[in-house]
C-alpha cells in the first residue's frame, strides 16, 4: 500500500514513515507543507495520503483545505487526517463530498499503533475512520438537521457507533446488545432520516453524513 504523509513537525514526520515502513507500507513521500502535499499525490497517486491540519504558512487549516482538494481533484486516493485538533467547518465539507475513503482522527487519542494502522487500511480501501470527538463536535456543529429530532437516545448512540466504522456486530458488542436489535435500531434510522433501499447509495454512510451535519 502506497502511502504519502504531509505533517511538518520532522520528528512526527519521520515518525510515521518509519512506523509504517516496519509494518510493510510503502511511504513515497514524506512532505511539510501543503502545495508540496498537493504536488506529490498528483504525480505518484498514493493509495492514502495521511495530513496534518496545521502547517506553513500560516498553520491554520492548509492541511484540510489540501485534503478537500485531493478529494476532488483525485477521488481514487484515500484521506486520513491525522491531527490535534477538530476544524468542523472543513471536516464537514471533507465528509461530504464524497462519502468513502475519509478518516480523522485526533492525534493524542491514539493509544495504539494497531488502531491507527487498521483506519489507515480502512480509508486506503475505500471505508471510513472517525475519531468519537470528531463525531461529537460535528454532531453539535449540525444537531439541527432535518430528521435526526426523531431518533431516540439509543438510535443516536447507534448512529454514532456507526459513524466510527462500526460494523453491526461491533455495535452490538459496545452496548451489550444483540445484532437484531441494532439491525432493528439501524432500520428505524434509515426510515426516520428518510432514507430508502438505493443500489446506488450506501444508506450507512448518508446516515452517518446526515449525522455529521452535511
Amino acid at each position: 500500500m502506497r502511502v504519502v504523509i504531509a505533517e511538518d513537525a520532522a520528528m512526527m514526520r519521520e515518525g510515521l514513515v518509519r512506523l509504517l515502513t516496519d509494518r510493510g507500507f510503502d511511504v513515497c513521500a514524506a512532505v511539510a507543507d501543503a502545495d508540496t502535499l498537493r504536488s506529490a499525490v498528483a504525480a505518484l497517486v498514493p493509495d492514502v495520503a495521511v495530513v496534518d491540519i496545521r502547517m506553513p504558512p500560516t498553520h491554520t487549516d492548509e492541511g484540510l483545505r489540501a485534503a478537500i482538494d485531493i478529494r476532488r481533484d483525485q477521488p481514487g486516493v484515500g484521506v486520513l487526517v491525522f491531527s490535534q485538533y477538530v476544524e468542523t467547518r472543513y471536516a464537514t465539507r471533507l465528509l461530504a463530498d464524497r462519502p468513502s475513503g475519509v478518516g480523522y482522527l485526533l492525534k493524542d487519542r491514539v493509544a495504539d499503533v494497531a488502531d491507527f494502522v487498521d483506519a489507515l487500511t480502512r480509508v486506503a480501501s475505500g471505508g471510513t475512520a472517525l475519531d468519537p470527538e470528531v463525531v461529537g463536535h460535528l454532531m453539535r456543529a449540525g444537531r439541527d438537521t432535518a430528521g435526526l429530532t426523531a431518533l431516540t437516545p439509543r438510535e443516536r448512540e447507534v448512529l454514532s457507533l456507526m459513524a466510527e466504522g462500526r460494523s453491526n456486530a461491533g455495535i452490538a458488542a459496545a452496548l451489550v446488545i444483540t445484532a437484531g436489535v441494532v439491525e432493528k435500531h439501524v432500520a428505524n434510522i434509515f426510515a426516520k432520516l428518510g432514507l430508502p433501499p438505493s443500489d446506488g447509495d450506501n444508506r450507512r454512510v448518508l446516515a452517518v453524513l446526515r449525522h455529521l451535519g452535511s
